[in-house]
């Protein structure tokens, strides 16, 4: 469990295939207080920490991960880090699973004073979860999407505003049209949405 404040930027510094994607990933953690088998959130996917060594940790990621998540999984590439949640932390974003429930692409940036509003396009599968003032993840950043717009042949887009202090402290300082994000959405969607599928549906007869 998560909350989306996001705590580090990583990068990965190796990649080795050995039937999973083994990643290391390096950190400003103090990784001796880590333990293997932990939960860390990669850029808003849950993984598990599999080895570790000073300013480093290592996760293995699987097919059906790579195929769910943005195309993020390369040398170099920036994250957006942060450790599971503990009894007792501050919940000062919203709960995050760090299982991500579909992929977004940036369709626009637009300069808001000293913030700036982001666009992103998102698929019809997860379309019915996105509400305006409600919570999202994108790439593992708590944030309240502003706007929503159903797009005309299925899916939608929507709007959020990120002040200068969200882009400082994530991999969101350079983020630019067509870059894709892991989208989680609110939990509680997500079983609400469960439910409505569930409910029985009356029958009217006459």
């Amino acid at each position: 469990m998560f909350t989306g404040i996001i705590t580090d930027i990583g990068r990965i510094i190796a990649i080795e295939q050995r039937g999973d994607l083994r990643l290391r990933i390096g950190t400003a953690y103090d990784t001796a207080s880590i333990d293997l088998g932990a939960s860390i959130s990669c850029s808003g996917v849950c993984l598990t920490v599999v080895d570790k060594g000073p300013e480093w940790f290592a996760v293995e990621v699987s097919a059906e991960t790579l195929s769910r998540t943005a195309g993020t999984w390369a040398d170099g590439t920036a994250l957006n880090l942060e450790r599971a949640l503990r009894v007792g932390d501050e919940l000062g974003g919203h709960i995050v699973t760090g299982h991500v429930d579909g992929v977004g692409t940036v369709v626009e940036i637009i300069p808001e004073g000293d913030s700036t509003r982001v666009v992103v396009e998102a698929p019809d599968a997860i379309a019915p979860y996105i509400a305006a003032k409600g919570s999202i993840a994108l790439d593992g950043i708590s944030l309240t999407v502003n706007e929503v717009s159903d797009l005309p042949g299925g899916g939608v887009r929507f709007g959020l505003n990120i002040i200068p202090h969200t882009q400082q402290m994530t991999t969101w300082g350079d983020i630019a049209p067509g870059r894709e994000l892991n989208i989680e959405i609110d939990v509680l969607a997500r079983y609400l949405g469960r439910m409505e599928q569930l409910r029985p549906r009356t029958t009217h007869v006459g």
